[in-house]
């Protein structure tokens, strides 16, 4: 294992150092604010690493933040010489400006719905008795900031429907404050919940109090920053302090376990799901609700597998589950009997990937992934297939919530080119009905979605949708956009985006690649992408840059690649190992420091995917692909956008700090090397609709610079 990565590690360099020597000289190429570098060295099982750019991990100081400034003012000076971005900034606001909704739910004979108008910054939570019935407002997140910048992050009406539990987040942060607000008054309660993190809420029974998690309270100047470990299950009781929850589970003899807690639709049990991490495995406890005084006890204890409970039947629990099925299947425990020789398995495992179901009216309602989008079986409590339900297209469904006793139920449908459409289902007649459907300013029948299907470097079988206008030419002159991800499972299916189809209207083509490390193909194909086999996510994504060039859809000036998060590694990653392939890179938010990741918040949990440097073997295969790690002075490297925002405590900005400080730095090219680093947001959710639409022009401005895009061809009419 030593040799193979000294290997992989000596051919980077020998690439980079090609690049270096062919890299053209420029007169043109832009002056970056200074990055002081420092003697930081760190020694890795014998290795010393060195890491000049230690002091921007520290936010808050005035050095920190004066490079910061700099680094804007660089960025916004260069994007400001682009023409095009008003008219790109017109296009994107008229585009945006429809209305959009959520799937929604019953509790308590009120129905509930999500609704944002088009330009409002947060979407508005309405409830109404009936479905056609004139819907309410119950919570409007736009009131609670001028600026758009505190979102609703989670919600929980009372079975009797009387009381919302709800959580928002500020400027983007993963710290969630709980309110709850008396539905017919639609006034708050004096309860206030704080410290809540990756937690909803799960109300009992009786509507007395709701179970959730939380931390400790952080050191308040810090709190972006520190390590998040000793998650504790509450319960919450209505009318009280939050000094008096009762603390209902948790285990200081492991700090990295969370715990999430949800009521049984007959109230009679607390289900506990606890996570080690972004691990899939889980374990469940359980506690009998009828006696306060009852213990927690253990169902699966093994951590062996993922389950994810569904239903009960009194004392037969149902769940999706992994274990000795990697594209998952649905099995009936008797907690009685809880010993595996005793499970009934009601749905076998399929070809396709099922990612997960749920019990409503009677029925089990199963979302599989077939090819990475969206089909949808519907069965009956006893495992037997009664139809498959019928989707409009190559698409992505997602919703299916309800109780056994519900006659509907509710979900959306979306693709590349169609908005999220609202149906409910009638579970009895096996029919769906429009509930929501937007209307958007641009024509569908323009464009078109194709899936195709290439090898991998080492011969796997990979899936990429490639969306674009009809009629393009494939002579290799096309600006294209390749995106992916490719890790914790997570599987990217077809949906609709008002930036990418603005990038289409433009004459761009999107290009989405379903790479290893994600959950298109379940557990395996998952683990195919992690820990020492996470050079298979790059080697994917690389493989669909070099499809997209071989069959002539674009080539290498013209190819943009994107990402988030893990993505914003897949980028960093690519462009470090093969700069020559791209024309542009926009990582996002990414994981760049790949020794130091778990220092930082929840960065810890994140070693179920990507190990640890603490760890001899897995530090070599970090090495071997940090993007931070893998600059190297003299290459020349595409032009490249950073993005990131002062809030992130997800994947804390310090990373894209070093990371464009490095790169401006390694720079041997004229290709610019920037980074944008917006204020009052985080890693992304609940980012107001204002500073998305400033955020896209930015990109895809960029774009249209550095790819030599012709002229903005676009009208307000958003026609040619």
């Amino acid at each position: 294992m030593q040799r193979k990565h000294a290997v992989l590690l000596a051919a980077a360099m020998s690439v980079n150092s090609v690049m270096a020597a062919q890299c053209p000289d420029d007169n043109n190429r832009l002056t970056y604010p200074d990055s002081q570098k420092v003697g930081q060295v760190d020694d890795y099982h014998g290795v010393k690493v060195a890491d000049p750019y230690r002091w921007l991990e520290d936010g808050n100081s005035p050095q920190t933040q004066a490079w910061i400034s700099a680094q804007n003012q660089l960025t916004q000076s260069f994007l400001a010489q682009i023409p095009e971005r008003t008219a790109l900034r017109q296009r994107l606001t008229t585009l945006w400006n429809y209305e959009r909704y959520s799937v929604p739910f019953k509790e308590g004979g009120r129905y509930f719905i999500s609704r944002n108008d088009g330009l409002q910054n947060q979407a508005v939570l309405y409830t109404m008795p009936t479905l056609d019935a004139a819907p309410r407002v119950l919570l409007d997140p736009n009131t609670l900031a001028t600026d758009g910048t505190i979102a609703l992050a989670g919600m929980a009406v009372s079975p009797d429907g009387n009381y919302l539990a709800y959580g928002t987040a500020v400027s983007g942060s993963d710290w969630n404050n709980w309110k709850i607000r008396d539905i017919d008054s639609g006034k708050d309660l004096d309860d206030e919940l704080r410290w809540v993190k990756f937690s909803g809420a799960s109300w009992t029974k009786d509507g007395k109090g709701f179970f959730y998690s939380r931390y400790d309270a952080p050191n308040e100047a810090t709190k972006l920053a520190d390590t998040n470990y000793f998650q504790k299950l509450y319960f919450h009781r209505l009318g009280t302090a939050q000094a008096d929850d009762t603390l209902v589970y948790d285990r200081p003899d492991h700090k990295d376990w969370g715990f999430g807690g949800a009521v049984t639709d007959d109230g009679k049990y607390l289900i506990i799901t606890i996570s080690q991490g972004t691990e899939r495995k889980s374990r469940i406890y359980y506690k009998d609700l009828a006696n306060a005084g009852n213990p927690v006890l253990p169902l699966l204890d093994g951590f062996d597998a993922a389950y994810t409970f569904i239903d009960n039947n009194g004392p037969v629990f149902l769940f999706v589950t992994d274990n000795a099925a990697p594209r998952s299947r649905i099995v009936a425990i008797d907690i009685r009997k809880p010993a595996p020789a005793h499970w009934k398995e009601l749905v076998a495992q399929a070809p396709q990937t099922l990612l997960s179901a749920s019990a409503p009216g009677g029925r089990l309602v199963a979302s599989y992934l077939q090819d990475a989008h969206s089909q949808v079986k519907v069965f009956d409590l006893n495992g037997t297939l009664l139809r498959e339900l019928a989707l409009p297209g190559i698409g992505t469904a997602a919703g299916f919530g309800g109780k056994r006793d519900d006659a509907e139920t509710f979900y959306s449908y979306t693709g590349f080119t169609t908005p999220s459409t609202i149906y409910r289902y009638d579970i009895a007649s096996d029919t769906s009905s429009v509930v929501r459907q937007p209307t958007i300013a641009f024509d569908p029948a323009q464009y078109e979605t194709r899936q195709v299907f290439f090898n991998s470097k080492d011969g796997t079988r990979v899936p990429m949708f490639i969306v674009h206008k009809k009629g393009i030419p494939l002579d290799g002159s096309n600006p294209t956009y390749l995106y992916g991800y490719g890790g914790f499972n997570i599987s990217l299916t077809p949906a609709f985006s008002v930036a990418n189809l603005a990038w289409m209207e433009m004459g761009g083509v999107y290009a989405v690649a379903s790479l290893r490390g994600g959950g298109e193909y379940g557990e395996r194909w998952h683990q195919a992408g992690t820990k020492l086999q996470k050079q298979n996510v790059f080697d994917d994504f690389i493989g669909a840059a070099e499809w997209l060039i071989a069959n002539k859809v674009t080539s290498t000036t013209k190819l943009a690649i994107g990402g988030g998060s893990n993505g914003g590694l897949l980028v960093g990653a690519a462009l470090t190992q093969r700069p020559e392939l791209f024309g542009a890179a926009l990582p996002a938010v990414g994981v760049m420091d790949m020794l130091r990741f778990h220092k930082f918040t929840i960065g810890w949990a994140w070693t179920s995917d990507y190990g640890s440097a603490d760890d001899a073997t897995q530090f070599k295969a970090l090495y071997a692909y940090s993007p931070l790690h893998n600059l190297r002075a003299g290459t020349c490297y595409p032009a490249t956008l950073v993005t990131t925002a002062d809030h992130d405590d997800r994947v804390v900005p310090a990373h894209s700090f070093k990371f464009a400080a490095a790169e401006q730095a390694a720079q041997g090219g004229a290709a610019p090397v920037l980074i944008r680093i917006e204020t009052k947001a985080g890693h992304g959710a609940g980012k107001p609709t204002g500073k998305l639409i400033e955020e896209v022009t930015d990109r895809w401005g960029f774009l249209i610079r550095v790819l030599g895009m012709a002229p903005l061809r676009t009208t307000a009419a958003g026609k040619d």
